[in-house]
């Protein structure tokens, strides 16, 4: 199915070629077409054609492989993975290569390989396909979606005074696993207090101190799908600027939520969002894009911005994450995962409270 999605697009290409290089230069796409049950897949490549792709791996992935019931070839040697794949194009002129993926290194070592080839790029052609989950990649964003919302309230209540940052991060990524996660789908955010404001935050050694908003940005990664989940709470009593910051923030989150459905434009439901927050005192404090696409990347693609035309389509999967934050004060995002429908969308993170959580 995937394949298939690809050449609708991609129609100007006989045969495309996807290409893993090390760890730092690994295609998701790879694993897109694959749907391998876990593995590396490093120094692999595959060959797709319109009636069927060929997985070619060493033997460190012999067994992964075939258990995607995919044709599989083995290579031992460098010199056998250049013949394989001077061998599997053989009879094809233009070859589709995804550009936005592909290390200068990797294309360098292609024109020495296959010289006589008419690449072309479809890399659009790959986004395009992959904007649009199918069934099987909606149930595992559920799934991690679940994972990410199951596992939460176990770090709330763990909350004591004098905690890392650092520390309460572990016990995100600790909790998920323990759910079934195979691990975390980015680096975990855990913000206290003044930190909060700065929306892509690392988390450092700064001690949780009673009144301390309270921000987790996490996710998990199952079957090679991410979820992107944003908390916010307060450990203790909360000021009332926070509560009140907190309320507007839920506040842009539920309309704007109200107006994600197929055919809506992206643009007018971050729009929605952002005039909820405009039309308080802390007009301009929310300082980035209402959301985005998510898949197996966490930032899958563009979906919600005041700057970008970008019209919903019936299973897509996107955020939903507008927030305020107060330089040196505070900061208030809360973010859930929506599967877009006809008539509506589908939460399929737990959704955050309305009223702020003092622990």
């Amino acid at each position: 199915m995937a394949v298939k999605d690809i050449f609708n697009f991609a129609r100007e290409s006989e045969a495309i070629l996807i290409i893993n290089g090390g760890e730092n230069s690994l295609d998701k796409t790879f694993q897109y077409i694959a749907r391998a049950p876990g593995g590396v897949f490093e120094g692999s490549f595959i060959v797709a054609r319109p009636d069927g792709s060929t997985i070619y791996t060493s033997i460190l992935e012999e067994e992964t492989a075939k258990r995607t019931g995919m044709e599989v070839k083995i290579f031992k040697t460098r010199q056998e993975y250049e013949s394989m794949m001077r061998e599997s194009l053989k009879k094809y002129n233009t070859v589709g290569l995804n550009y936005a993926s592909l290390s200068l290194e990797n294309y360098k070592n292609l024109l020495r390989i296959i010289p006589d080839k008419d690449f072309v790029d479809v890399s659009v052609s790959i986004k395009e396909a992959r904007i649009i989950k199918d069934k099987e990649e909606i149930e595992n964003l559920k799934e991690a979606a679940k994972i990410a919302s199951d596992s939460i309230d176990a770090v709330h209540l763990s909350l004591k005074e004098r905690m890392a940052e650092k520390e309460v991060a572990s016990k995100v990524v600790y909790e998920m696993m323990k759910n079934g996660a195979d691990g975390p789908s980015f680096s975990t955010i855990v913000a206290f207090g003044e930190n909060a404001s700065q929306p892509h935050y690392s988390p450092g050694m700064r001690k949780l101190k009673k009144g301390d908003g309270v921000l987790i940005d996490y996710g998990a990664l199952y079957n090679d799908y991410c979820s992107d989940v944003t908390r916010t709470v307060c450990f203790g009593r909360a000021s009332e600027e926070l509560k009140e910051v907190y309320e507007i923030v839920y506040r842009a989150h539920s309309e704007s939520m109200k107006l994600i459905r197929e055919g809506a434009n992206g643009k007018d439901v971050d729009i929605k969002a952002r005039n909820v927050i405009d039309s308080t005192k802390y007009k301009g404090r929310f300082i980035h894009s209402l959301g985005h696409g998510i898949g197996l990347d966490v930032h899958d693609h563009s979906a919600l911005s005041y700057t970008l035309d970008f019209p919903l389509k019936e299973n897509m999967a996107i955020t939903n994450e507008p927030g305020i934050y107060l330089p040196g004060k505070l900061g208030v995002r809360i973010e859930d995962d929506v599967i877009v429908k006809k008539d509506g969308c589908e939460v399929i993170s737990h959704g955050a409270t309305k009223e702020l959580k003092e622990l």
